[in-house]
């Protein structure tokens, strides 16, 4: 049974938390090398950090920037901030009502297999949000969990993005639970057009505690990856 350090940081700021999650990778090479270098065994750390951000935009390192349509004005106008960053996928939103939930993991711990890793995560939002009667399931070629694939009413309710550097992983993935839809608008979310995004507070016509969501993602994440949150 794997560790894991668990920290709700609350409400936090995207770049004050992007740079703890890059000190967190960094902590973990640097044991790894220096284990290489002086033929130590000192143990890597796991990480999972659950947070909520101000509004933002990120755009993954192969994203379009005309996924954003909003231009520098228009976005100060709005009190929404921007950030190119270097995980997977496209542009996506940030915001309050939302659960982002960043594990920074060493897989050589648990499996080298970042393919299995991003099936795990995805199937611990699945899990999570059964337990509200909603059917998540996953869209091929695509990341992330959605409702209804194959019809023409497909949505998403959780984006996922990552990130691997010597199998430690950051970023991760963002459940929209009381998310104001309205800011999707301003983007074309995940560069996938013709396809909308949702909430479970928009399929359940109520608004849902964040803290019992996030208890049963903690659940969840903890049965699927063999670990302990400490």
């Amino acid at each position: 049974m794997q560790k894991v350090l668990f920290q709700d940081l609350g409400n936090k700021a995207y770049q004050e938390t992007w740079n703890y999650q890059t000190e967190l990778l960094q902590e973990n090479v640097k044991i790894k090398f220096d284990n290489r270098q002086k033929g130590s065994k000192t143990p890597t750390k796991n990480h999972f950090l659950f947070v909520e951000h101000p509004h933002v935009y990120t755009l993954g390192k192969t994203g379009d920037i005309s996924n954003l349509l909003l231009n520098e004005q228009q976005l100060e106008e709005k009190g929404i901030t921007f950030f190119k960053i270097n995980r997977g996928g496209d542009i996506t939103y940030h915001g309050p009502g939302q659960i982002v939930g960043y594990p920074i993991l060493d897989l050589e711990n648990f499996f080298t297999d970042i393919h299995k890793y991003l099936r795990l995560l995805e199937e611990s939002i699945i899990l999570t949000i059964a337990e509200y009667g909603l059917r998540g399931t996953r869209s091929e070629g695509e990341t992330g969990v959605w409702l209804d694939v194959g019809t023409p009413f497909a949505r998403k309710i959780c984006a996922l993005g990552v990130r691997a550097s010597r199998w430690i992983t950051m970023h991760g993935f963002a459940l929209n639970v009381n998310t104001n839809l309205g800011y999707f608008d301003h983007i074309i979310p995940c560069g996938i057009r013709g396809k909308a995004v949702t909430s479970m507070q928009a399929e359940l016509g109520k608004e849902i505690s964040i803290q019992e969501v996030k208890g049963k993602i903690k659940k969840h994440f903890c049965l699927l990856f063999e670990a302990e949150f400490v």
